[in-house]
């Protein structure tokens, strides 16, 4: 989005066009919904700019809820964006530990400081970004407690505040396509700059799930979350925000709840046992925290090979930290030997999952030709060493 385009739609006509575009469906027959506008008397270039903005929206509510109709986006900022109840998460830890002064630097389209200034958190939102800030200034317009600088993370006066948030840029400059950094080193802030204040104040750091875990400092609290299923992103906490004796976290947030594996440390592995009735697939959150071996002992369960994130025991017990199957029949992992099988079974819908093997599920569900009337599951993946195909159910 460039100045003018964000100039146009925060005008009167403007904001009566997204009012007028909101609960419409913008993404049908394109032409005729800008034909319409246009014989209606709105400038073409508000009138792409709103459609713009209506299509982030609708994109937005998996992110934002209900927010997302009165708010505004970028591409880029949208695709960045903490989702709401993670950005609810993060504002309640300040909360907890009666923190209520903030500086969110790299506030970004003003996701985490909506959140905290919904709890009456006091949040200066720092973004460098010109066409940012001013979304984020639109976005945050509803709240008393909060208010957006124009400026660099690295030069924000601190002196005000009692904590701080950070989410760095973690891709490319821009506000449609970007691209994903891949070395720490480029991010904005540089990291260093972030744990510099992350050791005078109490600083929350939001990163990437698959950040290096060697540049984890070892006096932070790591905490992986993952929404619905997805590993969204990677939390450091210091100072008070950290909680005591706990260093490893895995947060699962759903809507049956959030539940949290935590730890002191990374915890031992189970040793590998045979294959039970029943398969554990850990949710990612656990994975990446590295807490597996906690959980397989909550479980009575233990890893079916070596390396593989595949837990198994002979009991169901039910977790919120992982999916559980059934195993129904174990086979070789050999195509034509599965390929007899899926039509054996007449199988038209089939669910590959993989771990451990090097076979794209895609390109080998299509080559075991499923045209049947049934469906079921296959787990790819190496039990006691060996390549194995478990057909699976879900309990």
């Amino acid at each position: 989005m460039e100045r003018a385009e964000l100039a146009s739609l925060l005008t009167p006509d403007g904001m009566a066009l997204l009012d007028e575009l909101a609960g419409q469906d913008t993404a049908g027959d394109i032409v005729a919904t800008v034909t319409r506008l246009r014989k209606a008397g709105h400038d073409p270039d508000l009138v792409a700019a709103a459609l713009t903005q209506s299509r982030l929206r609708a994109r937005a509510r998996v992110k934002f809820g209900e927010f997302a109709e009165r708010m505004l986006f970028t591409q880029a900022g949208l695709e960045q964006a903490t989702r709401i109840r993670a950005a609810a998460m993060h504002a309640g830890r300040y909360l907890a530990s009666n923190l209520s002064r903030v500086a969110d630097l790299g506030c970004g389209i003003g996701g985490d400081a909506m959140a905290m200034a919904a709890m009456q958190i006091a949040v200066t939102a720092v973004e460098a970004d010109e066409v940012t800030a001013a979304i984020a200034t639109h976005n945050l317009a509803p709240f008393a407690s909060a208010h957006v600088v124009r400026g660099r993370a690295e030069d924000a006066d601190l002196s005000d505040v009692d904590a701080v948030f950070f989410d760095p840029a973690r891709r490319t400059s821009g506000h449609a396509e970007t691209t994903r950094l891949t070395d720490p080193a480029d991010y904005s802030p540089h990291l260093d700059t972030v744990f510099e204040v992350a050791r005078r104040l109490p600083t929350g750091i939001k990163l990437g799930p698959g950040f290096d875990r060697d540049l984890i400092p070892d006096d932070m609290e790591a905490q992986w979350v993952s929404v619905d299923g997805s590993v969204v992103e990677l939390m450091l906490w210091s100072g008070s925000l950290a909680r005591d004796g706990i260093t490893r976290a895995a947060l699962v947030l759903s809507d049956d709840g959030s539940p949290e594996l935590t730890a002191a440390a990374d915890s031992a592995d189970e040793p590998v046992r045979d294959l039970g009735a029943v398969l554990y697939e850990p949710d990612g959150a656990v994975i990446r925290a590295r807490l597996i071996g906690d959980l397989a002992r909550q479980l009575e369960a233990g890893p079916i090979s070596e390396g593989i994130a595949y837990l198994t025991s002979d009991a169901h017990t039910a977790t919120p930290f992982a999916s559980a199957f059934r195993v129904v029949e174990r086979l070789p992992l050999d195509e034509k030997v599965l390929r007899r099988w899926v039509k054996g079974n007449d199988i038209g819908t089939l669910e590959i999952k993989k771990r451990g093997v090097d076979i794209d599920p895609a390109a080998f569900r299509k080559r075991l030709n499923p045209r049947g009337t049934a469906s079921a599951t296959l787990v790819l993946t190496r039990v006691a060493g060996r390549h194995t195909a478990l057909v699976v159910e879900r309990v």
